[in-house]
């Protein structure tokens, strides 16, 4: 599971993906569960089909919800359980997928006994386009519409990277312990992703090569809450 990443600016993000990113407001440096953050979409306004950005609250409200600010996490979405979770089902039914464009995400590695935070980072230089599920929750008191969007999240067990990654559970075996990765889309398949089908999104649910990721500890270390 991802809890914090850094995004690009507005600069790299019209450069990346040829999208406009003016007249948005402005996300933090770091992003955090519950804080806002850019995302690109298939534009809700267009019969036809272009790219929108947007900024939302990273961490999904759910059409169900009673108020915005959730007692749950929903900042990562299990991809193995969209079709049937409730706060996702819906709106991974109706294609509401989305890039999350990131410079660098950070993973806690506990392989010396603490959390030693790494930081990943493409090897080509380019930011990352993340999977993610986005979404509109009205307010019933007021009316206010909150955007928010959610980062899918695969097994990673196999990984030979991302399988290091987070505090192992004492509770299950070395093999059971459902280790997740991120799920970058590549700049070729963001339309598929943005505006296919369901069966064509589900293909691109798969893990990067280890050779795609530019990974290590951060050095110095972290001043932050593990």
């Amino acid at each position: 599971m991802c809890n914090r990443y850094t995004p690009p600016d507005w600069v790299e993000i019209e450069r990346e993906w040829h999208i406009g990113a003016r007249n948005q407001p402005a996300w933090p440096l770091e992003i955090f569960p519950r804080a806002p953050g850019p995302f690109i979409r298939r534009a809700r306004d267009d019969a036809g089909y272009s790219r929108e950005l947007v900024v939302g609250q990273w961490g999904l409200i759910p059409w169900f919800a009673k108020e915005s600010k959730l007692k749950y996490p929903t900042n990562n979405a299990r991809s193995e359980e969209l079709a049937n979770k409730a706060s996702y089902k819906d709106p991974w039914k109706r294609g509401q997928r989305c890039i999350i464009p990131a410079a660098t995400f950070d993973e806690p590695n506990w392989e010396t006994g603490k959390n030693i935070w790494w930081r990943f980072a493409r090897a080509d230089g380019a930011p990352w386009g993340l999977a993610g599920l986005w979404n509109i929750w009205t307010d019933k008191a007021t009316g206010e519409q909150h955007e928010s969007y959610t980062m899918l999240t695969l097994n990673a067990d196999a990984h030979p990277l991302m399988n290091r990654m987070h505090k192992p559970d004492p509770k299950v075996g070395p093999d059971e312990q459902d280790k997740r990765s991120v799920v970058p889309i590549e700049r070729g398949d963001v339309d598929q992703w943005l505006e296919g089908t369901v069966k064509e999104a589900t293909e691109l649910l798969r893990l990067a090569p280890v050779e795609v990721f530019a990974a290590g500890p951060m050095v110095p270390p972290a001043n932050l809450v593990e």
